[in-house]
C-alpha cells in the first residue's frame, strides 16, 4: 500500500480540547476536517498499551483469571493482561502481568499478535504473548485487584464464550489463536 492510500480517508486535526486525564486514560474531542472538505468532532481515548498472556500448561490447560470487571457489572474469566507502564517494553511487561496475577512464570514468551481493541475511539495496542513451560509460585496481584486463577481445557474455554463468562475479545481472540494452534501447531 503506498502511503497515499494510507491517507485516502484521513481526518486533518484542526482542534483538541482536554477533556480528562486519569491514572489509566485520558480523554479529548478532536475537531477534524473530513476528506469532503466538512468538519465532525471525534472523541478519543489515550491509552498506554497493555499486554495479554495465553498460558499454557504441559498438560494444555489455558491459565485464566476471574475478576469483577466494573464497568460490566459482573465477574469475566480472562487471560492474564494489564497495561504498560511508561515505555515499558511489552515482553517485559507479559512476564510481569502473567507472574503478578497467576504465580506463574514462563520458560517460553513468544509474540502472537499486536491489535488495536477498539480503534473507533481508542488508540489503545493490546500485545498477544504464548507462554509455555510454566512453573507456578505465588501470585501477588495489584493492591486493588482481587482475582483467582486456575486452568481449563480448550473445551472449556468454548463453552465459557458460548455462556458469555468469556466475553472480553482479547480472551477470545487467544482461545481461537490456541484452537489454531492445536490444528496447525504453530502461532502463525
Amino acid at each position: 500500500m503506498t502511503p497515499e492510500q494510507h491517507k485516502k480517508f484521513e481526518e486533518i486535526t484542526l482542534s483538541t480540547k482536554p477533556i480528562f486525564e486519569g491514572k489509566i486514560i485520558s480523554l479529548h474531542v478532536d475537531t477534524v476536517r473530513l476528506p469532503n472538505g466538512e468538519e465532525a468532532t471525534r472523541e478519543i481515548v489515550k491509552h498506554p498499551g497493555a499486554v495479554a498472556v495465553l498460558a499454557l500448561t504441559v498438560d494444555n490447560r489455558m491459565i485464566v483469571v476471574e475478576q469483577y470487571r466494573k464497568p460490566l457489572e459482573k465477574s469475566q474469566i480472562e487471560i492474564p493482561a494489564g497495561k504498560l507502564d511508561g515505555g515499558e517494553d511489552p515482553l517485559e511487561a507479559a512476564r510481569r502481568e502473567l507472574e503478578e496475577e497467576t504465580g506463574y512464570t514462563a520458560g517460553s514468551l513468544r509474540h502472537v499478535a499486536s491489535f488495536y481493541t477498539s480503534p473507533g475511539f481508542a488508540d489503545e495496542l493490546l500485545h498477544l504473548y504464548v507462554a509455555e513451560q510454566l512453573a507456578p509460585g505465588e501470585a501477588r496481584p495489584d493492591e486493588d485487584e482481587f482475582l483467582e486463577a486456575w486452568g481449563i481445557t480448550l473445551d472449556e474455554a468454548k463453552a465459557l464464550i458460548r455462556d458469555q463468562r468469556i466475553s472480553d475479545a482479547k480472551t477470545i481472540l487467544a482461545v481461537y489463536a490456541w484452537n489454531l494452534y492445536q490444528v496447525t501447531g504453530a502461532f502463525e
